[in-house]
């Protein structure tokens, strides 16, 4: 009888995230996904990660409540403004007020835990180092670097198995990205990617946003979720 192959998948709610759940099931992989509820200002994402959960028929997701409001540090987890209407070229320099300090690498640890318990040798993410470079979290290199410790600090790793964290996002445009998720059926109406939200409705203006206009006027696709202001 063939072994089933597990993954962790890190689920926000947001459109990079459910393409990637479709890019695993596709590839025939048993998704087990975790959310957080870490004290972001756009909380809404976890409505829509749920939502994603049972339109993709995930195997099993949780959802973890971590309080990094504690730390602060950032415009998503302090009272500090979400940066607005800023062009391509300012969001391109230097790191953004939008990063959260550390929080791919507790995310991931948190799926590297899950990953020992339930025996699966696969954790997928959506980083993407062109829509994002200025988060140093989202870079090839981190990936590399996680995955090594990874491999050293748990102990399927030391007993030989090997564990992979896979990136299939991180070098596609926003448009690729869309592209790949509508191929694979993917309902881009139930995600997220404002961090800025007025109740039901996206912001339009953050960089978040703006880059995932600017991805779906690329592919030539209407957005279907709403904006205050596109």
């Amino acid at each position: 009888m063939k072994k089933t192959k597990k993954a962790v998948i890190l689920l926000s709610g947001g459109l990079d995230s459910a393409t990637v759940v479709a890019i695993a099931k596709a590839k025939g992989f048993e998704v087990h996904a975790l959310s957080f509820d870490y004290g972001q200002r756009h909380k809404g994402e976890l409505k829509l990660a749920n939502e994603q959960a049972k339109i993709q028929k995930i195997k099993d997701h949780k959802t973890i409540t971590i309080n990094l409001r504690e730390f602060g540090g950032s415009a998503l987890t302090a009272n500090i403004s979400v940066p607005k209407n800023r062009s391509a070229k300012q969001m391109s320099h230097n790191i953004p007020i939008t990063y959260v300090p550390a929080r791919n690498t507790i995310f991931l640890s948190y799926a590297l835990a899950y990953a020992e318990v339930l025996d699966a040798k696969d954790i997928f993410i959506g980083v993407n180092a062109l829509d994002y470079s200025g988060y140093p979290d989202c870079r090839p290199e981190y990936i590399v670097a996680f995955e090594s410790l990874a491999n050293l600090a748990t102990k399927s790793g030391v007993e030989g198995s090997h564990l992979k964290i896979h990136t299939p996002l991180i070098n596609l445009t926003k448009a690729q990205i869309i592209k790949k998720g509508l191929a694979l059926g993917v309902d881009y109406s139930k995600t997220t990617s404002c961090y800025d939200p007025k109740g039901s409705k996206s912001c339009g203006e953050c960089d978040s946003c703006k880059l995932r206009l600017k991805g779906f006027e690329k592919a030539r696709k209407i957005d279907p979720v709403k904006y205050v202001s596109r």
